[in-house]
């Protein structure tokens, strides 16, 4: 079989990010790099730091991306698209435009003889009350309807700059809380005593790399990111790999 990609969290515009062209740029080469080894490619959520639709208009920029992403589906890659928390708001346009496959929440999949649980990660296993009442308000379809009101202009400048207070904020907590409170561990270890068959949990969200054994049967991936880490996890078939992007060092 070819190999499946994992990856998440470039929050793509991202006004918190100095160097963000070329760090788009960075992405498509990766991309155009693994096309003719990859079966399927998995983007696990808050690929842009700031995702809104409204009826006819989406936000400007990210064309080297969107590009490239419309390539491989033309060439029957299978590019699955999970929203994350910055990007909830997708309708149809990257379905219809670029071919991905979209999800909107967690998916659990067979890929070869291995059973995998897929997720952007928030709101799992997280008891910050702060977090879940904004993650509600998000993915409220009223709100939604009510923010599409404002002019594009106001709307994505406000959206922008939201995404950077919260990337500020981010950067200055602690990378790892431990098995026993980081909340996405907490979640896969009770998850797993109901669903046993699960041989793989991969996750983003987090911006840390980790590569946890939850049994002698099932492991915890969380994926790092593509803003400082250029994480990504592949599996072959027979095993899975979470591996760090050089660039002129061909990827696995």
């Amino acid at each position: 079989m070819k190999n499946i990609y994992f990856i998440c969290d470039a929050h793509l515009g991202s006004l918190a990010i100095k160097h963000r062209r070329q760090q788009e740029r960075r992405l498509v080469r990766f991309l155009d790099e693994i096309k003719g080894k990859a079966g399927a490619i998995y983007m696990l959520g808050d690929m842009f730091d700031f995702w809104f639709e409204y009826q006819s208009v989406v936000p400007k920029g990210f064309t080297r991306f969107l590009g490239k992403v419309s390539e491989l589906t033309d060439m029957g890659i299978e590019v699955h698209y999970f929203t994350g928390n910055h990007d909830i708001w997708c309708l149809n346009y990257l379905e219809r435009e670029c071919g991905v496959i979209l999800h909107r929440s967690a998916l659990t999949v067979e890929i070869g003889d291995q059973t995998f649980y897929l997720a952007h990660g928030d709101g799992l296993g997280d008891s910050d009350w702060k977090f879940r009442f904004l993650r509600n308000i998000f993915h409220n379809k009223f709100c939604q309807w009510a923010f599409r009101w404002l002019h594009p202009a106001l709307g994505m400048r406000f959206g922008l700059n939201w995404a950077k207070h919260s990337r500020m904020k981010h950067n200055a907590e602690a990378p790892y809380q431990g098995e026993d409170k980081e909340p996405l561990v907490l979640f896969a270890k009770q998850y797993l005593k109901e669903h046993p068959e699960v041989d793989f949990f991969i996750f983003g969200h987090r911006h840390i790399e980790l590569d946890l054994a939850l049994s002698h049967q099932t492991r915890l991936i969380i994926l790092g990111d593509w803003i400082t880490q250029f994480t990504y996890a592949v599996y072959d078939g027979e095993g899975l790999y979470l591996e760090s992007y050089t660039e002129g060092e061909a990827p696995l």
